[in-house]
C-alpha cells in the first residue's frame, strides 16, 4: 500500500470525500472538501481507488470535533466530523448531482434542504446486537461487534432502553429498542422530520383529486393525514402486519390492502378506469410511492407510466434510484420539484420528496 497527498475536491453521495491522482477518483472517508491529507490507498481498480485518512495537512473550516467516542469505528455515522450547517449543503448538492447526471435533468427544480430541528438525540429506534456479553453495534467495514453504553444520536428514551438492556446481560440475538410503544412495525425514524415530510406533501395537493393510492403505505403514515382531501384512499404494502395496523383505525373512505404491491397497484389502477361508455371512474388520481432504497421495480414504473395518475409524489431514501426512476417516468411526467429532507443528521443518508405531474396536466 502507498501513501499520497491529496486534496479533497468533493464529498459523494454516500459519505466519503472525492479526491484526485494520477487522473483516477480515490474515494477517502472522515474527510471534507477543500481539505489537503495524507491518505493510504488500500485498493486500486482500473477507474478509481479507495483510500484511508492517515493526517489532516490543511483542514477544513467546516471540520469540527466528533461528539461520539465512537465515531470513525462504529458503522452507523459518517458525517460527525462536519459542521451541521455543511452536511445540508453537502447533501443538497448531492442529491442535485443525481438528478444532472441519472435523471439527465439539465436545470432540477430544486428546493432547500428541509433540516432536522434535532441533529442529534433524534432517532425513536435503534438496533443492537448482543454476543458473548458484547451489546452495540458493528464495526465499519468489519462484522466485529463494538461495545456501545450510548448512541449520542439516539433519543434519551432509546439510550435509557439501551442501559437497559446492558444490564441484563442478554441472550445472544438482535434488540430493537424504541422511543414509543405502538406496532411493530416500519416507522419513520426521526418524528419531526417525518411531521415536515407530511405537511410538505399535504400542501402540494390541491384538494381537487378524487383518489389517493398510496403504494408502500405501512401503517399508514402519509393516507390517514391525507385522506380528509380525497373521496377514497387505497393503501397498499406487503406488510400485513402494518396493513392489520392500518385497519384498525380507517375511516369509511379508506382501504388498505396487503400484497405484492406491484400487483396491488396495478389492480388499484384497473379497477379505477372506466369499462363502459357512460361508466365514471375518478378524474383525479393522486399516487404516492415510498419505495424502500432499490427504488421501483420495472414493473412498477410500467404500470404507472401507464395509468399516468394526474399528480405522482415519490418518497426516496436513496437519491441514485429515485433518479434512475425519474429518468424513465419522464417520458409521461414533468418533474415539479425536488425537495431534500434531512432524516439522518450525521449519516450519509438522504430523504427526498418529488413532486411530478402527468404531463398532460400542466
Amino acid at each position: 500500500m502507498r501513501s499520497a497527498d491529496l486534496t479533497i475536491h468533493d464529498v459523494a453521495f454516500g459519505g466519503k470525500g472525492v479526491a484526485r491522482d494520477g487522473g483516477k477518483a480515490v474515494f477517502i472517508p472522515f474527510t471534507v472538501d477543500g481539505e489537503r491529507i495524507t491518505a493510504r490507498i488500500t485498493r486500486e481498480k482500473k477507474q478509481f481507488a479507495e483510500a484511508e485518512l492517515i493526517e489532516v495537512l490543511e483542514p477544513s473550516p467546516h471540520r469540527v470535533v466528533a461528539t461520539c467516542p465512537y465515531f470513525g469505528r462504529c458503522g452507523g455515522c459518517s458525517y460527525q466530523h462536519i459542521d451541521y450547517a455543511h452536511q445540508l449543503e453537502l447533501k443538497q448538492k448531492q442529491v442535485e448531482q443525481a438528478m444532472r447526471r441519472i435523471a439527465r435533468l439539465s436545470e432540477p427544480p430544486m428546493r432547500a434542504i428541509v433540516s432536522s430541528p434535532l441533529p442529534y438525540s433524534y432517532r425513536n429506534r435503534i438496533t443492537v446486537h448482543a454476543e458473548n456479553g458484547v451489546v452495540g453495534f458493528f464495526r465499519r467495514d468489519v462484522h466485529q461487534l463494538m461495545d456501545i453504553a450510548e448512541c449520542p444520536i439516539s433519543m434519551p428514551e432509546v439510550n435509557a432502553a439501551l442501559a437497559q438492556v446492558r444490564a441484563t446481560r442478554p441472550a445472544d440475538g438482535h434488540y430493537t429498542l424504541r422511543a414509543h410503544s405502538g406496532p411493530r412495525v416500519f416507522a419513520q425514524t426521526n418524528d419531526a422530520v417525518a411531521d415536515a415530510m407530511a405537511d410538505y406533501i399535504s400542501s402540494l395537493l390541491t384538494g381537487e383529486e378524487e383518489l389517493l393510492i398510496d403504494a408502500f403505505c405501512g401503517a399508514g403514515f402519509f393516507t390517514k393525514r391525507l385522506a380528509a382531501k380525497f373521496q377514497r384512499v387505497i393503501g397498499i404494502d406487503w406488510d400485513r402486519f402494518a396493513i392489520d395496523a392500518a385497519r384498525k383505525d380507517a375511516r369509511p373512505n379508506e382501504t388498505y390492502i396487503a400484497g405484492d404491491v406491484a400487483t396491488e397497484l396495478v389492480g388499484a389502477i384497473d379497477l379505477n378506469r372506466p369499462r363502459a361508455v357512460g361508466s365514471t371512474a375518478p378524474t383525479s388520481v393522486t399516487l404516492i410511492v415510498d419505495p424502500p432504497a432499490v427504488g421501483l421495480s420495472a414493473e412498477m414504473r410500467r404500470a404507472i407510466l401507464d395509468s399516468s395518475p394526474r399528480t405522482m409524489i415519490y418518497v426516496s431514501c436513496n437519491p441514485p434510484t429515485l433518479a434512475r426512476d425519474l429518468a424513465e417516468l419522464q417520458s409521461r411526467f414533468s418533474v415539479v420539484s425536488i425537495t431534500p429532507f434531512d432524516m439522518f443528521p450525521q449519516t450519509a443518508e438522504i430523504e427526498v420528496i418529488v413532486h411530478l405531474q402527468a404531463a398532460q396536466a400542466r
